[in-house]
């Protein structure tokens, strides 16, 4: 992933997108910490379909008798 300071990526937004909509991802920093990612949208559809972990648990087929007692 390649970095870039928000200044740059101001005036290079145009070549940035084109960048990530061929797959590259750019971390955008301010100040030295990365502040933002720059992706395609075929990678953030990607992305945001996968479940959390939370949602996986609780479309799991079990019933009580399967978790063990807690104390």
């Amino acid at each position: 992933m390649r970095e870039i300071k928000l200044r740059d990526a101001k005036t290079r937004l145009s070549a940035l997108v084109d960048e990530a909509a061929q797959g590259g991802t750019v971390a955008i920093t301010r100040r030295g910490k990365r502040q933002a990612v720059l992706l395609g949208y075929d990678e953030w559809l990607r992305l945001s379909r996968v479940p959390s972990f939370g949602r996986l648990l609780m479309a799991a087929p079990m019933v009580a008798d399967d978790l063990p007692p807690r104390a």
